[in-house]
């Protein structure tokens, strides 16, 4: 084990208060009285007390006691104390709060009192952890011989915390149903910072746009109750539908995700989330809890769990196989076995390996927080792969805290698809690599979850700056072998956690084929065709390539961006140009650089002059404690947010169409822009970084374009290959991509 265990049974022992469980996310005084045991603390020993790097609970601070956070800690002798705060410690205890004895010394049964949060003196308390959590560990360590070698209280103290009231709920639909097959709605309640919560006590009407057989009116929502679900609902003829949630009243609490019902599919499609892990390694919770949530609270229909290879014990490896074959229901859900390579980004960087079977041998990229090195591990991305070779496997790369580096290492038989966006951010030039080394992979997006919430990840008040996303698996049947197929065929798109449906097609020209898998790979059959689909390798003689989408959202759509490779060559709106009113977009976006350092913090005001705004509506702001602040002369806003790659901004409708200035100053920018210039296209403002720049639009005041579709030509450039997919953007900042047709020519 990475700490001492020396006399563990005689270093002491803590305790905390508040003892009864609290809301997460709230402001709490967290008193840990600390006894010392047989040995004292020495002159200049001392205790550390972490929390778990993925955790978002405040730092410490030891200047302002009116402050939130302010911290103290005193002894019950007078010894003299030093506090300080870091992230110094042995993963994943790396928050740290370390209070020293620096005058005097700490004998048996005395007692250090800290308070995190002390409110003696005017603090509001510490603000917790938001995501939810049974036994939230204050884990403490003491150095009680001042060696620095600190010992693990072999039991330390935790809290409970539970979600708050309900603030927002979900309606949750399946994307695509035959005309009178069965499925069903789930009804989500969320606490202020995305829990799910049963602290409900309404009444909330049910309004589909059409008919449907078997839905009440109304459902109720009692405390103590988790998540609702009415089954057995069907509709009796083709369609699109919505289900909008109302209250008493009849306004408009929130809109489902689309349904299209259609008289006939091949396929269907299925939500997953594979990719996130749980407390056994850098994440919260557990294992069983992280499967069933995705389960029972997400509606998943496809999972997965992702450690960290170099803290994957074979006991955990073991338990992750066992839940991975429990919660495995052929027809009912699909959990994959798996675990993420860990490796350094000069020797690969992160990769998630998943199995289509039990009991295979985990390749760690270092065994480093074990007890001694494996003689399975494997340090390169390169012998990975020859590892996996005869393996049933699938391998995705992506971003985390480490970035896959696909110069280092890449085999397109295994490794299918990029990862382009999770609670980390976005990460469009990930695909980019891709493309400009010549591979051919599809996309997707989940979340790299680190709370416990697969399929429903907030990002709360911490580094993370996005909520987790989701891929769509069209599939014949749901089990392993299909969510395989679809990821070794491309047939995936991704999305930043919104179930819209997405329908993309390519009308080929006369003499296209067809390949059955990437010519590249080894010999692949060839079959001619008049149109291909999402992850399809096409070879045409020339010309053009007409590219339909369709697209219905679970949010208005704002525009469609089509692609050839990394450059974006048309843009389609949702909306027409005689449509756009008083309403103006402002985005921040982009990140400081690809690593672990990538955020990029907006604070400042937009100042309206010689004209006011009316209304102001946050885009992608995920920090409950930091809204928007409007002023009350409608004159300036202010704003504190982050992007990580991904964009976050707001809306501003103002009093005047045409007239005054806007004025924006932050920490990265300060420009004036005169209003009446600001029309449909974007204004933009580089400004450094990884994508970092600014960006001004108009909007119809309101937008009710919940379905776009749009068909764009593109000129096939020879000698290359051409790689062909489309972004969506919807209105409330939610977006989602098309894995590309790559097209080559003869």
């Amino acid at each position: 084990m990475p700490f001492s265990t020396y006399q563990q049974d005689r270093i002491g022992s803590a305790t905390i208060s508040p003892s009864e469980p609290v809301d997460a996310g709230s402001f709490q005084e967290v008193v840990i009285t600390y006894t010392a045991g047989a040995f004292g603390l020495d002159d200049t020993g001392g205790i550390k007390v972490s929390w778990r790097s993925a955790s978002d609970s405040s730092a410490p601070q030891f200047t302002d006691p009116k402050a939130p956070n302010y911290t103290t800690a005193e002894t019950s002798n007078g010894a003299g104390l030093t506090l300080s705060f870091s992230r110094a410690n042995i993963r994943p205890w790396a928050p740290t709060l370390l209070v020293r004895v620096s005058k005097g010394y700490i004998a048996p049964g005395d007692i250090i009192t800290i308070r995190l949060g002390d409110r003696r003196k005017g603090s509001p308390g510490y603000r917790l952890q938001t995501a939810a959590e049974v036994n939230f560990p204050f884990k403490t360590f003491v150095d009680a011989f001042a060696t620095y070698e600190f010992v693990e209280l072999p039991s330390g103290p935790t809290v409970t915390l539970v979600p708050g009231r309900a603030v927002r709920f979900k309606a949750i639909l399946p994307t695509l149903r035959r005309v009178g097959q069965p499925f069903r709605l789930a009804l989500v309640a969320e606490d202020r910072w995305g829990n799910v919560t049963d602290k409900a006590d309404r009444r909330i009407l049910l309004k589909p746009t059409r008919p449907i057989a078997g839905l009440p009116e109304s459902i109720l929502l009692k405390p103590g109750e988790g998540p609702v679900t009415v089954d057995a609902l069907t509709v009796t003829s083709p369609g699109d539908l919505w289900i909008d949630l109302e209250d008493e009243s009849g306004n408009r609490i929130v809109r489902s995700n689309p349904l299209r019902i259609v008289s006939e599919a091949m396929e269907l499609p299925y939500w997953g989330d594979i990719h996130g892990q749980s407390g056994e390694t850098v994440g919260t919770g557990t294992a069983a809890q992280y499967f069933a949530f995705a389960r029972d609270k997400a509606f998943l229909d496809i999972t997965g769990h992702q450690a960290n290879d170099f803290q994957v014990d074979d006991d955990f490896w073991a338990e992750i196989n066992r839940l991975a074959a429990a919660y495995d229901k052929p027809g009912e859900m699909v959990a994959l076995p798996g675990y993420e390579w860990s490796g350094n980004t000069g020797v690969g960087g992160d990769r998630n390996v998943f199995f289509s079977s039990e009991g295979r041998t985990i390749r760690r990229s270092s065994s480093v927080l074990l007890k001694s090195p494996q003689e399975s591990d494997v340090h390169h991305v390169t012998d990975l792969f020859k590892a996996l070779e005869a393996e049933d496997a699938v391998v995705i790369a992506h971003v985390g805290g480490r970035y896959a580096n696909l110069e280092q290492g890449h085999d397109g038989r295994i490794e299918r698809a990029v990862e382009i966006h999770s609670c980390w951010g976005t990460f469009e030039w990930l695909l980019h690599d891709a493309i400009a080394l010549g591979h051919r992979v599809g996309i997707v997006c989940h979340s790299d979850d680190h709370k416990g919430r697969p399929g429903a990840a907030y990002p709360g008040a911490s580094h993370f700056g996005a909520v987790g996303g989701l891929t769509c698996y069209p599939l014949t049947t749901l089990d392993r072998a299909s969510v395989f197929e679809a990821l070794r065929r491309r047939r995936t798109y991704g999305t930043t956690g919104t179930r819209l449906l997405l329908d993309v097609e390519a009308t080929l020209p006369p003499g296209a084929i067809t390949f059955s898998d990437d010519p590249k790979l080894g010999t692949a059959q060839e079959t001619p065709a008049t149109s291909a689909r999402m992850g399809d390798v096409v070879r045409v003689d020339g010309g053009t390539i007409a590219l339909a989408v369709d697209v219905l959202g679970s949010a208005p759509i704002e525009r469609l961006t089509f692609f050839n490779g990394a450059t974006p060559v048309a843009t389609a709106r949702a909306y027409s140009k005689d449509q756009l009113g008083r309403r103006i977009r402002v985005l921040f976006e982009g990140a400081e650089y690809r690593g672990r350092g990538r955020e990029t913090f907006w604070r400042g005001t937009a100042r309206m002059i010689s004209n006011r705004f009316t209304r102001a509506v946050a885009i992608n702001h995920f920090n409950a404690d930091k809204p928007l602040r409007l002023g009350s002369n409608g004159d300036v806003l202010e704003f504190d947010t982050v992007t990580t790659g991904n964009f976050s901004g707001f809306d501003l409708w103002l009093e005047d169409r045409d007239s005054g200035e806007i004025d924006i100053a932050a920490n990265h920018i300060s420009r004036r822009f005169a209003v009446g210039e600001i029309g449909e296209e974007d204004t933009v403002v580089d400004l450094g970084g990884l994508g970092r720049r600014l960006r001004l639009f108009r909007l119809p005041d309101t937008n009710e374009a919940w379905r776009c579709s749009h068909m764009h030509t593109f000129d096939i450039e020879p000698g290359r290959d051409n790689p062909l997919y489309v972004r969506v953007t919807q209105e409330d900042g939610h977006q989602a991509w098309s894995s590309p047709i790559y097209v080559t020519t003869a």
